[in-house]
């Protein structure tokens, strides 16, 4: 497998993208993990195409394809492209379709050409069909679609009319032979394919008894681990029989099913009461934030302590709009600190908490122009430089009537 994540990124928001000469575009988005392993699974996903593409090529070249189905498969391959979820080399795998599909249509033409050409004597109809039942007799495994054609040319055989005698007796007995070897193979393999689905059943039983004993566990991210892995398992397995794989595989989907609902219910849940507290804090620091701390710092600071019980009892917020609102909080009660360190002390007319807090603002909005310049955003650079410049014009005619 090469490596195809040259070829893609992920956003900051999950968002993965595939590169190609037309531009990016968004694939698929990732929260399950790093950005890394986003990528390489959409990488791998692009992988697979490339092993399907490779694998009809191959085929192609050995001629052991069948023409018109491999052009299927390449047309059906080239016209998803545009809308694949996948990470890689778009382009390049879209060139290779293309030429594929020229050597596929080439094939697909010489093989009419010689199938019309093959009836084009009666002698050498029959010789093709004795040729075709020796082959499919000694090679093929597609046992239904095998048995069915070989009812099929034993009819078209009996339209073939002009063929002398001798002739026909020996192509027939090529033919006989042909049909018996295969009725043997078939057998065969009829018989060991049984042995193996009951293999299969056994490890089937086994995957689906631990995805049921899995259902109700609470071990969110181990379980649902463990539930994609036996998936896999259950997709590398043989199959059972048609009857038993069907009940088998209902049963270990609805549990598979059991435990991912219950799942995306308790982070729901979770998620309604990461919001409530949300709203629960911001309506108590909105209450903070209005507290009238230059009037009376020390009614400001006892109302404080009462905000900072239901602070406490609202629970804790989600880190991303947590921190916003602990900052603010911050905030107030450093103001607090502040006007009342005025109200014990007389402090020299520069640290007056008005001066300090202009001063914070400044240094604020400085912070703000680094960025803005960091991100090379012109539009954010210009808004902060006007925004500091304001903000010092303001201090300074205040540091200048502290004088």
């Amino acid at each position: 497998m090469e490596d195809w994540t040259a070829f893609g990124r992920v956003d900051s928001d999950g968002t993965v993208y595939v590169k190609t000469a037309g531009g990016e575009r968004a694939v698929g988005s990732w929260q399950a993990g790093a950005p890394e392993e986003g990528l390489a699974h959409f990488a791998r996903r692009f992988d697979d195409l490339v092993t399907e593409v490779n694998l009809v090529e191959a085929r192609l070249g050995s001629g052991a394809a069948d023409a018109q189905s491999a052009l299927s498969t390449i047309k059906r391959i080239h016209t998803s492209l545009p809308d694949a979820h996948v990470v890689g080399d778009i382009d390049g795998l879209s060139a290779r379709l293309e030429k594929l599909t020229g050597v596929a249509t080439q094939k697909a033409d010489e093989s009419r050409a010689a199938r019309d050409a093959a009836r084009v004597e009666a002698v050498a109809r029959k010789t093709a069909l004795v040729t075709e039942a020796e082959a499919l007799g000694a090679e093929s495994t597609s046992w239904k679609a095998t048995g069915d054609r070989f009812k099929a040319i034993l009819d078209e055989w009996k339209t073939i009319r002009g063929v002398d005698r001798k002739t026909d007796t020996e192509l027939w007995k090529r033919y006989a032979a042909a049909r018996d070897a295969f009725t043997r193979r078939r057998g065969g393999h009829f018989a060991t394919l049984d042995a193996t689905r009951k293999q299969a059943q056994g490890r089937k039983d086994e995957l689906v008894a631990e995805a049921e004993a899995l259902a109700d566990s609470t071990e969110w991210n181990a379980t649902a681990n463990r539930l994609k892995e036996l998936m896999a398992e259950w997709k590398a397995a043989p199959r059972a029989a048609k009857d038993v794989e069907q009940r088998l595989w209902e049963r270990f989907r609805a549990a598979q099913d059991a435990f991912f609902t219950r799942r995306s219910e308790t982070f729901s849940a979770r998620d309604a009461e990461a919001k409530a507290t949300v709203e629960k804090r911001q309506a108590i620091l909105a209450e903070a934030e209005a507290l009238d701390i230059d009037a009376d710092p020390k009614a400001a600071q006892a109302a404080m302590r009462d905000l900072q019980t239901r602070w406490h009892d609202a629970g804790r917020a989600p880190r991303d709009s947590g921190a916003n609102l602990d900052r603010r909080w911050r905030a107030v009660e450093e103001k607090i600190r502040a006007a009342m360190d005025v109200a014990w002390r007389r402090p020299e007319p520069s640290a007056s908490p008005l001066l300090l807090q202009m001063r914070d603002q400044v240094a604020e909005a400085e912070a703000r122009l680094d960025r803005a310049k960091a991100a090379g955003d012109a539009k954010r650079i210009r808004e902060a430089e006007q925004a500091l410049d304001g903000k010092r014009q303001f201090l300074a005619l205040a540091e200048g009537q502290a004088r």
